[in-house]
């Protein structure tokens, strides 16, 4: 194991000028380093590809490669800046790419990461990135070797990748996040499932908001057919709730996203606000943080969710901080036919013994495909 200010500093050593990406669970040892470490430029970006172009200006501007970080889910949201610009055959932008992998074949993980862990090295190699493995029995040696060898790709101006297996980097001292709200989350999504009628559906976004939906689901219904459950995917829960609601007009859908997640893909605000369905809730439970992979705030605190969506277009947007706010505004939405958005400031905070599905994703996909089949609402518009 490594400790992570040693990891920065032989990073540092190799010319590196910035510090760019989307936290991540493998990486939130070295995402709280970031944020203390003194010298370094350091940036929360809405999604990997943002990272990357970052990485470009900082190179255009200095000469001086970047370093971006991410979980291998994000090479994904990385292919096109990469291929389309930085690759030596475009412009030719040498960076350093810290990738947590997730999914590790062999080793256990969440259902999610499972076929990107497969894929990680092979989409490595399909984009033409040299890359090394880290792993707890990487010496201090070994990784200037490997810098040394990134250097020499670098200065060919070409990327190169530090793949990083759970536990290369020690769990030191991590700090302790927190924002201003008082209401956890999981009570924000038990008040929202208690006030919907029994006809409603809900799509939950990836991470901690669809466990507690879950646990929320079977204490209050004695099930989750109702809900579909974005288990991966970040960013993109809204859009297939607005799928649903669009195909079901008659069937009110609700969306529990995420700040985070919507930062990702922030464009399908502007679209939704566009559509206008009359039968979608839009609700972002804002923490102002990464807390499933660690509590890393988004580097937007300071946003307001819903005067965007009121900005996109929205027919009726709100805002709340507390239980009875929430209760308040939930009792105004029912009564609302149009684009409804609520955005819901919550804490930091999560039950340490809080549960994961006990479906398999398809499990949940059929069961709720079952149920929207079966729902009044469908039935009597088939009619």
């Amino acid at each position: 194991m490594m400790k992570t200010e040693k990891f920065i500093e032989n990073i540092k050593s190799i010319g590196i000028g910035l510090y760019a990406g989307v936290p991540d669970s493998t990486l939130k040892v070295l995402c709280d380093r970031f944020n203390k470490e003194k010298g370094i430029r350091h940036y929360t970006t809405a999604d990997e590809g943002a990272a990357v172009a970052l990485a470009i200006g900082q190179y255009l501007a200095s000469g001086r490669a970047g370093c971006v970080y991410m979980q291998n889910s994000g090479i994904g949201n990385i292919v096109n800046p990469i291929t389309s610009l930085a690759h030596p055959d475009v412009y030719g932008i040498p960076m350093l790419l810290l990738i947590g992998w997730r999914g590790e074949p062999g080793k256990k993980d969440e259902p999610q990461h499972k076929f990107m862990g497969q894929i990680t090295e092979g989409l490595l190699q399909e984009l033409e990135i040299a890359y090394s493995i880290l792993h707890p029995q990487t010496t201090e040696e070994d990784l200037k070797s490997i810098l040394d060898m990134a250097k020499k790709h670098m200065d060919k101006q070409k990327q190169y990748a530090l793949v990083i297996k759970k536990g290369f980097l020690e769990n030191e001292e991590q700090i302790a996040y927190e924002n201003a709200y008082c209401m956890s989350r999981e009570e924000a999504i038990r008040i929202i499932l208690e006030s919907a009628d029994d006809e409603s559906f809900f799509v939950s976004t990836t991470g901690k908001i669809s466990r507690e939906a879950y646990e929320q689901s079977q204490r209050i219904y004695g099930g989750h057919e109702r809900i579909f459950m974005t288990v991966g995917g970040m960013g993109y829960a809204s859009m297939i709730a607005a799928g649903i609601a669009a195909s079901a007009p008659d069937q009110r859908v609700y969306c529990l996203d995420g700040d985070g997640a919507l930062l990702m893909h922030m464009g399908n605000l502007a679209f939704l606000g566009n559509l206008a369905l009359k039968n979608m809730v839009h609700i972002c439970l804002n923490n102002e943080a990464h807390e499933s992979v660690g509590g890393m705030p988004t580097g937007a605190g300071s946003l307001s969710y819903e005067r965007l969506a009121l900005d996109a277009g929205y027919s009726y947007t709100s805002r709340v901080d507390s239980a009875e706010g929430l209760k308040q505004e939930l009792r105004n939405i029912a009564e609302k036919q149009g684009n409804v958005f609520l955005e819901v400031q919550v804490a930091i905070s999560s039950r340490d013994d809080l549960g994961r599905p006990k479906e398999t994703p398809k499990e949940n996909k059929e069961q709720f495909m079952e149920t929207i089949r079966n729902s009044p609402a469908v039935i009597r518009r088939a009619l």
